[in-house]
């Protein structure tokens, strides 16, 4: 069994080789202080990646540093754990919407041979595309620029409570809940906000140089992101289980005697939570809160006075 200092040991060492990856030099304390541990245990963990097979090539004094030589192979055998099968996963999926081959790139210096990219061994895959995968990588490059460059990021935003033009300083691109958005400081709010890449348009960035600040990673925490104070209470037909599974994991519902479902959720937004129920049409009956289920009946009644009846299609002009 391993003991949970060996876990840490094992993360941690995944962590540097990560960052000796993405640059060209590192220094013992700049890891030590990344890390929250001492340079003597820094100077162990590389000890440890030179004798994995881990060509690291280290120099004294000014300029000096930790750095990986160029053109290596690795070891196969760290190849073959499971470890090292979650990072080169992990770089896969942040191709699946670069639009670029850095990542790929970056896998190549990790395998044992560039033929090897895709093998039979390879049994994670992980595409983070979507829908919008045409619209999103520009996006994503963008916005990586600015924050590169630490240059004023400006964008179109649809949101729910309307449409705006934001200037934001960002710090970082998240992909949660299913999702990419970006992290910065909204010179509009004054505040740290998360934006959904989806709803911005006309994203550029500027030649606007900000000052870093000493900006938090930001808390993903789906509770404390989007504040839960609406109480569900709905009975779902029985042949909707497969969706409340998908959505809420086995065990999220109670089977009445009916056979129909009781969910029992919090939710955050009663926009989002009514049009989620009208997704299930007549195959679930809310029972609380009251507000859902006038908003369900107002919908209702504006569907049947647009489409109910024959006179009202005939009449109807384009």
């Amino acid at each position: 069994m391993i003991k949970k200092g060996e876990h840490m040991k094992i993360d941690r060492l995944i962590g540097i080789l990560s960052i000796l990856l993405q640059k060209e030099m590192v220094t013992a304390p700049e890891l030590a202080e990344y890390f929250e541990v001492s340079r003597r245990t820094i100077g162990r963990d590389i000890d440890a990646l030179s004798k994995a097979g881990i060509p690291i090539r280290t120099s004294q004094g000014i300029g000096g540093g930790i750095s990986i030589m160029n053109g290596y192979r690795m070891d196969r055998t760290l190849l073959t754990s499971r470890d090292m099968q979650m990072i080169l996963a992990g770089l896969r999926s942040l191709d699946s919407v670069s639009g670029s081959r850095y990542y790929g790139q970056l896998m190549e210096k990790i395998q044992a041979g560039s033929s090897e990219l895709i093998s039979g061994r390879d049994s994670i895959l992980i595409d983070l595309s979507s829908w919008y995968k045409s619209s999103l990588a520009p996006k994503i490059s963008t916005i990586q620029d600015a924050i590169e460059n630490r240059h004023i990021l400006k964008f179109y935003y649809y949101a729910p409570s309307g449409e705006s033009n934001r200037s934001i300083e960002p710090y970082y691109v998240v992909f949660k809940w299913t999702s990419w958005y970006v992290y910065g400081w909204c010179r509009l709010r004054k505040d740290y906000r998360l934006f959904k890449l989806n709803r911005m348009d006309k994203v550029r960035e500027t030649d606007i140089v900000f000052s870093c600040r000493s900006a938090p990673v930001p808390e993903l925490g789906s509770d404390l992101a989007f504040p839960r104070n609406i109480i569900l209470k709905a009975l779902f037909e029985p042949d909707m289980k497969w969706r409340l599974v998908e959505e809420f994991g086995p065990g999220c519902y109670e089977e009445q005697d009916d056979g129909r479902l009781l969910l029992i959720r919090d939710y955050k937004d009663m926009e989002n939570l009514t049009m989620w129920m009208l997704t299930f049409g007549s195959k679930v009956e809310v029972l609380e809160p009251a507000e859902l289920r006038e908003n369900l009946v107002a919908i209702a009644g504006s569907m049947i006075k647009m489409y109910g009846g024959k006179k009202n299609v005939r009449n109807r002009k384009i």
